[in-house]
């Protein structure tokens, strides 16, 4: 460590002990880190003051196997895993358990809000198919079509009309004859077909 323009320049020996530089890192995050509110986003960062010690200090990070992100003369961390390395190195044990704790929390909600959406999704999806499907039947009995379609067809038409919401693996069991749910899908999209043809 030197001082020179009244200011700290940090240089770090690669043979250094570990713990000496776990105590640099974790003066520099004393002196002049903050960190995020979890929450919100991840965000951790230093700023060095000069590119002396940016350097220096990436040097350092790179030997104790922390990834980081450099501005100006401030390094940064924007990933959780990261985050909480970085946080363990310094030794800040009960922060990194609040840390991972919210974390979890987090990727749970995540979770929860992405299975929700992909139901959503796929029950949409089914009630648009049922809706068409319905159209094509009622269209099918209001022009005298319906009558020449084979019997399978009909019977799962009927079935579409007393079942609308229900899905296709559930009225293929429903058939005289059960089939699985890309046969009831076959037999569907064939209605609409003859439906929409002109």
């Amino acid at each position: 460590m030197a001082i020179r323009d009244k200011q700290i320049y940090v240089t770090i020996d690669k043979d250094q002990k570990e713990e000496n530089k776990r105590a640099i890192i974790r003066g520099a995050f004393m002196g002049a880190g903050s960190i995020n509110n979890p929450k919100k986003e991840y965000h951790l960062e230093i700023d060095l003051s000069n590119e002396q010690n940016l350097k220096e200090f990436m040097k350092l990070m790179d030997q104790l196997g922390i990834r980081v992100k450099t501005f100006q003369t401030s390094i940064y961390i924007k990933e959780g895993e990261e985050i909480s390395k970085f946080l363990a190195l310094i030794g800040a044990n009960k922060a990194v358990m609040q840390f991972e704790d919210i974390r979890i929390q987090k990727e749970m909600r995540g979770k929860v809000n992405r299975l929700v959406n992909c139901e959503t999704a796929n029950l949409n999806k089914t009630i648009n198919a049922s809706v068409r499907q319905i159209g094509a039947i009622r269209k099918l009995q209001e022009t005298g079509t319906f009558q020449k379609l084979d019997d399978n067809l009909k019977e799962i038409a009927m079935l579409r009309l007393e079942n609308p919401d229900m899905p296709l693996f559930e009225l293929g069991k429903l058939l005289k004859e059960p089939v699985g749910k890309s046969g009831v899908n076959y037999r569907l999209k064939k209605i609409v077909e003859i439906a929409e043809e002109p």
